[in-house]
């Protein structure tokens, strides 16, 4: 399997050390990228081929959603994954709007990370589990409404996705999953995979809408 080849972009290069730090002794996953400027990074980009791009913000601006917006159209195969501290909905919003396929908070740890890229690599968005619960509150305030078709037949689902959909809504790991039913990690993503892909879902969050709407998740 090729590896998974990783873009940084951050003005402090001491941030682009601690990412890289942290995802070194993955084996499937690549630095080949670092960049500390917007222009090296584009010029970058045009070269090498990169997977997910990971962007530290610091600070949401129109200079920030305007580079998030350019790099989503000049490389769409490019997949965005944002950091930040902030994590109120309206900044959440502007970022996903601006073509980011992820966000993780300053709550974020290196296991999350890697589900991260892992789950963004395999073509579905992910935001971190804080992330998740706020963007689907609205959702669960007003679940009687119509606000997407989450009802989709749960007897699509064999009995083993069942087990893991309700063990990663109670907010385990794919690690600690692996554990408990005795598989690999590899085969967790896998199963979620095929998950997503059976309920025609493209979203970490429509997958919480599904689970709720199916009292597979408790509130």
């Amino acid at each position: 399997m090729d590896k998974i080849s990783i873009g940084i972009y951050d003005e402090h290069k001491l941030v682009q050390q601690g990412i890289s730090s942290l995802l070194a002794d993955v084996e499937d996953i690549e630095i080949v990228l670092k960049a500390d400027e917007k222009a090296k990074l584009v010029e970058s980009l045009k070269a090498i081929n990169v997977n997910i791009l990971i962007i530290n913000v610091h600070i949401l601006n129109t200079i920030v959603l305007n580079l998030l917006s350019q790099l989503s159209i000049s490389f769409p195969r490019v997949r965005i994954l944002v950091l930040s501290v902030h994590n109120d909905e309206e900044f959440i919003l502007k970022i996903i709007r601006s073509g980011a396929k992820g966000f993780l908070d300053k709550d974020t740890d290196r296991r999350e990370l890697i589900e991260a890229i892992y789950t963004i690599r395999s073509g579905y968005d992910f935001y971190s589990k804080s992330i998740t619960h706020l963007l689907v509150n609205k959702y669960i305030t007003k679940l009687k409404s119509e606000d997407g078709d989450f009802s989709a037949n749960i007897k699509n689902l064999s009995l083993r996705e069942i087990e893991i959909l309700k063990l990663w809504g109670k907010s385990h790991s794919n690690k600690e999953i692996a554990d408990r039913l005795f598989i690999s990690v590899r085969t967790v993503e896998s199963h979620k995979n095929h998950i997503m892909q059976k309920l025609n879902l493209k979203t970490i969050v429509d997958l919480v809408k599904f689970a709720i709407k199916n009292n597979l998740i408790e509130i």
